[in-house]
This record gives C-alpha cells, structure tokens and sequence, in this order.
C-alpha cells in the first residue's frame, strides 16, 4: 500500500476574497462553472449527490446537473431508484462539485422538490436513444440476476419502440434542489483555505448573507 500519510498536493491556483465574491451565490457559482468548460475538466457537471433515508441514514452518488438558475440545482432521475425513495422520506439533499484540477469544490444543502412533467419532458427529450432505453428499461438500485437480463430488457424495449425517441418512463423525472447554503471553497497553500458562503435568511426575507469560514 502507497503512503497515505505523504499523498497529498498543495493548493497553490488561486485565492478567494470576499472582494472577489459575485453578488448572488449563482452568478459565483455560473463564473466558476464557466472556468471548468474553459479548463476541459471531464463532466464539469458531475455532481455527488447525499440524501438520507428516514431514519436518517445517508448514501451518496454522482449524478449529472443538467440545469441551474437562481431557484436552484436540476439533475433527473428514477423516483423508483434509492435516492428517489429517500428523497420522498426526507426530501432534503447535499451537493459536491468536486473540481479537482482547479483546486475548488462548491458546497450546496437545501430542500429538495420534483419540477414535474414539462420540466422532466425537456431532461428527457434531449438524451440519446440509448440511454433512454437503459433508464426506462431498468428499474433502477433493483436486484438482478444478471447483465444478460438488463441487456435483454433492453432489446425487447428496443424491439418494441423502434422509431425515434423512446416516452418517459412515468417514474423518471426531474428533482430540484433548492439552496440554503452555497460554499465556494477554493484550496490554499499550507491547507489555508479559502471558504466563503452564501447562507439564506430568513428572517430578512430570504435575502441572503456571506459568511468566511475558518478552513
């Protein structure tokens, strides 16, 4: 086994003052996104994604953003799969940008709402044949007995649908996560990082507030 204890980079890219900090978390959040696209960082909207069950234990996984405004974080999935399961127990989620090769990670928490039909219909649509076939034909975080059997259901849908787009499947559609806290952090030398927040408060109208984090 490799030395874990000597396996780490220092973070010298860059610095975050509030001086350099957006007005809004999403304008932050769009300049920030736009310097992974400009870096070719592979997936810039890859996402971990943590929910809770309700007895509150947690899982994570990666899924893709595939959309954000000032309301808040848009990615599809199965309401079948796990998560979908969870987030109708405790409609709650946590996100992780990890942006490694800037040196930065963008924090988001905040309540979780489905975007309905319409909305889901314009995830959907785009998607390429195949990978309509492989959501609608799964039954997502479900036991198989097999790949051959996946690959089967697969086929027969294929089969069975054989011009253009395949329908959304009822139990696909869209989650929103709407944030309360936006944490920009931005790696430092000597681990002295940068760690700026846009808090919701409530009780000034859901305006919001920035707050420096000790690292």
């Amino acid at each position: 086994m490799p030395d874990l204890s000597r396996m780490r980079n220092d973070y010298t890219l860059g610095r975050l003052g509030e001086a350099d900090l957006a007005a809004t978390w999403v304008e932050q959040f769009d300049r920030w996104f736009a310097d992974t696209v400009a870096a070719e960082i592979p997936e810039p909207n890859a996402v971990v994604v943590a929910t809770a069950d309700a007895d509150g234990a947690p899982d994570a996984r990666i899924v893709l953003m595939k959309g954000y405004d000032e309301v808040g974080i848009v990615f599809g999935t199965s309401y079948a799969s796990a998560k979908g399961a969870q987030l109708a127990a405790n409609p709650r989620a946590a996100l992780v940008f990890p942006w490694h090769a800037l040196q930065r990670q963008v924090r988001i928490t905040g309540a979780v709402e489905r975007i309905g039909d319409t909305a889901s219909d314009a995830l959907w649509d785009p998607r390429p044949r195949g990978s309509q076939l492989a959501a609608a034909a799964s039954v997502q975080s479900t036991v198989v007995e097999s790949r051959q059997e996946l690959e089967e259901r697969v086929r027969r849908l294929d089969e069975q649908t054989p011009e253009g787009k395949v329908p959304r499947p009822a139990a696909w559609g869209g989650y929103r996560v709407l944030p309360e806290v936006v944490e920009f952090w931005q790696g430092g030398a000597d681990r002295l990082h940068d760690r700026l927040r846009f808090v919701r408060d409530d009780e000034e109208g859901g305006g919001w507030i920035v707050q420096r984090l000790a690292p």
